[in-house]
């Protein structure tokens, strides 16, 4: 297994083959006690869970699934169409607590295998910077991760996923909340649970406030992401 990138190898059977050619990147968190304790999770046949790679706190990358095999880290979701989003997807857990086990920032050298994996992966599929996303954008009914504190601030410098706009040209454009819900499910969102859905959109791309309400900073946020991209600048 010579890959620089890549430390160790652990595979799990939790996989099958794709439907759908890849192009998105997945970001999770674990939620376990220990990266060992989710590998082997990852690994176990009865849990019918996988990713194709972890990464430790302290930056060791282990892959789990090969890249061309479909794994089952996404469940129930949806993003931009996609309603198989684990067969459109390549899978990536971090580990840490989550929510649930004392959330808190993430370990600086598990950041820095992180960029040249992604790197990588956007390179080799010609991903779209739109398309690296975290599993709370893909299932906002049932996710949280990575989280408010994941710092995709920093993955944006690199150009490897969307940055948060610094403008708003135009301001608040959205005179109701059903306007401003069809322009979340434009942009990308499954909008059936649509407090879920905002927090999912505040957790993203306006973590210091996450109520589920929606206000004219988050309308023109969504509106000018989805101006940019209609502009061909947001890919």
């Amino acid at each position: 297994m010579a890959d620089e990138l890549v430390h160790e190898e652990r595979l799990s059977p939790n996989c099958n083959d794709r439907e759908l050619p890849i192009s998105m990147v997945v970001l999770h968190y674990t939620e376990m006690a220990s990266a060992q304790a989710a590998i082997d999770r990852l690994c176990d046949p009865e849990a019918g869970v996988s990713a194709h790679y972890l990464i430790s706190e302290a930056g060791v990358v282990t892959r789990m699934v090969p890249d061309e095999k479909r794994a089952w880290h996404a469940g129930v979701s949806f993003w931009r169409g996609h309603k198989d989003v684990n067969s459109a997807s390549i899978g990536i857990e971090l580990d840490h607590p989550g929510h649930g086990l004392g959330y808190r920032e993430f370990a600086d050298a598990q950041f820095e295998a992180l960029v040249p994996l992604v790197a990588r992966l956007v390179k080799q599929y010609d991903i779209p910077r739109a398309n690296v996303v975290g599993h709370s954008d893909v299932a906002p009914a049932r996710k949280t991760d990575p989280g408010e504190l994941f710092p995709w601030d920093r993955l944006a410098e690199y150009g490897l996923c969307l940055p948060k706009p610094e403008s708003l040209e135009l301001g608040d454009p959205f005179d109701n909340d059903g306007s401003y819900y069809l322009a979340l499910e434009r942009f990308g969102y499954d909008i059936t649970d649509g407090h879920k859905a905002v927090e999912a959109f505040q957790r993203r791309w306006r973590p210091e406030r996450i109520d589920g309400q929606i206000d004219g900073q988050l309308r023109a946020i969504l509106f000018q992401l989805l101006l940019d991209r209609d502009r061909g600048t947001a890919r």
